[in-house]
């Protein structure tokens, strides 16, 4: 498999999803919106940029699977297999509000390996890829992340869980924590951006729980072609499909150790 024609095709497809989105972006209107929950909302523009994605995706690499946000395939996620991991609008909420953090991110893995990672941020026109063993790039440009190795001299990117609130306090002291060791905390309300944000080096890590398969595919892989350190809550390897990811540049070490010892 030519990891980096495949990831150049990928891109083909990924930026026809994202043009349909902000075509769409310029009618929405908030009577649109459907409610898996109060404050997980979805749009028939995250369902048919889903259904373009996945369209493209099949023709391109016949024998990958799909695991899907808004699950357009009907297929049973199978962890194991070759997938296409696909988040077709992540920053809905934003997107439906207005807020201009949004993006679209496609990642190809094999059971927990990544492969591939494409996410594309219309409203910056800014394309972060890469490829296994290719590097992490943006626009044309390599990316590499912060050289920054401890938590007093770092930015920090976060998410806040919207279902599962039983360990709301151990998170909130780890914000507690946070805002006193480092430059600041920001939530920007796309996990697929904050990611691409560290492997750009312009944040020095991220962490969130309660996270699943399509919020972090594309971007862990650009974080490890970055440079970067990607682990689970515990400092492990089980963050994929494991729910809860710490992502970031060496002052990751000074992080993970806040997190354990809290969470």
């Amino acid at each position: 498999m030519n990891l980096e024609a495949l990831t150049t095709q990928t891109i083909d497809i990924v930026k026809q999803a994202s043009a349909f989105i902000q075509k769409e972006a310029l009618l929405f209107r908030l009577d649109k919106v459907e409610y898996k929950d109060v404050n997980n909302l979805v749009s028939y523009v995250d369902k048919e940029a889903e259904k373009l994605l996945v369209a493209g995706l099949s023709a391109l690499l016949p024998e990958a699977s799909f695991i899907t946000e808004e699950g357009t395939t009907g297929q049973a996620p199978n962890p194991d297999a070759l997938n296409w991991i696909i988040d077709p609008l992540d920053g809905t909420a934003n997107f439906v509000h207005g807020l201009p953090v949004y993006c679209v991110s496609v990642g190809l893995a094999r059971g927990t390996e990544p492969l591939i990672g494409v996410i594309h941020e219309p409203n910056r026109d800014e394309l972060f890829y890469g490829w296994q063993g290719g590097g992490a790039w943006c626009n044309g440009e390599r990316l590499h992340i912060s050289k920054a190795t401890k938590l007093s001299e770092s930015l920090l990117a976060t998410g806040f869980p919207y279902y599962i609130f039983d360990k709301h306090d151990r998170y909130m002291k780890i914000l507690e924590v946070l805002m006193r060791k480092t430059h600041g905390l920001r939530r920007m309300g796309a996990a697929a951006v904050d990611l691409a944000y560290v492997a750009a080096g312009r944040f020095e890590a991220f962490y969130e729980y309660n996270l699943n398969s399509w919020d972090m595919a594309a971007g862990v892989l650009l974080v490890k072609e970055a440079g970067g350190i990607v682990t689970d809550f515990s400092g492990g390897e089980n963050y994929l499909f494991g729910g809860d990811v710490v992502a970031g540049c060496p002052a990751h070490a000074e992080l993970i150790e806040v997190i354990k010892e809290i969470f």
